[in-house]
């Protein structure tokens, strides 16, 4: 009883007779559109838009190192130079040395100068700023050493742990600040 189903079409032709509506392919693109995700084309809005954000990361990248360099010289955690008058930075020992205390040294300020003081929290910020001048102190004295004996492994590794620990020591004011900040609001 199998038949072949070019036998089966010739002998059915009451189907050959059906046709479609005219507007049967658009409809079907509408329902297929409708129901599957169309792919986003990059408009140049979108452009404008990545355009529009690489300003602003410039002219904030622009502000801050604007901000850093008005950084008074008497400040705790600004790098001070040394009475000897030859100051020998890490940079002059190498280039390398000298990223590590320019990355050290914005990242120091930078977190200061987005910490909010209130009359509330000033005394914790007056011992963390104690502390961080006396880690200045020691910067200071760890250059001239710097200067005086030459560049050893020792001193680099000070003068480094020394940048490590002011940033660490920032960052924890910074996390003080902000729970006392919200366990101020709590209460």
């Amino acid at each position: 009883m199998a038949q072949h189903i070019r036998d089966l079409l010739k002998k059915d032709k009451s189907d050959q007779d059906l046709k479609m509506s005219h507007d049967h392919e658009a409809r079907f693109l509408k329902k297929l559109n409708r129901e599957l995700p169309q792919k986003r084309k990059i408009s140049r809005s979108f452009g404008l838009r990545i355009a529009a954000s690489f300003i602003v990361l410039l002219s904030l990248g622009l502000a801050i190192n604007e901000k850093l360099k008005s950084v008074p010289d008497d400040a705790p955690y600004s790098n001070k130079t040394v009475e000897s008058g030859t100051v020998k930075s890490l940079e002059d020992v190498s280039p390398d040395l000298g990223k590590v205390e320019d990355y050290y040294l914005a990242s120091i300020n930078l977190e200061l100068s987005q910490l909010e003081v209130s009359p509330e929290n000033t005394e914790v910020f007056n011992d963390y700023i104690a502390q961080l001048k006396l880690l200045s102190q020691e910067y200071d004295n760890l250059i001239k050493e710097l200067n005086a004996s030459g560049p050893n492994n020792a001193t680099l590794d000070a003068i480094i742990d020394n940048l490590r620990l002011r940033l660490n020591l920032v960052m924890r004011l910074k996390t003080k600040l902000d729970d006392f900040n919200s366990s101020e609001f709590r209460a």
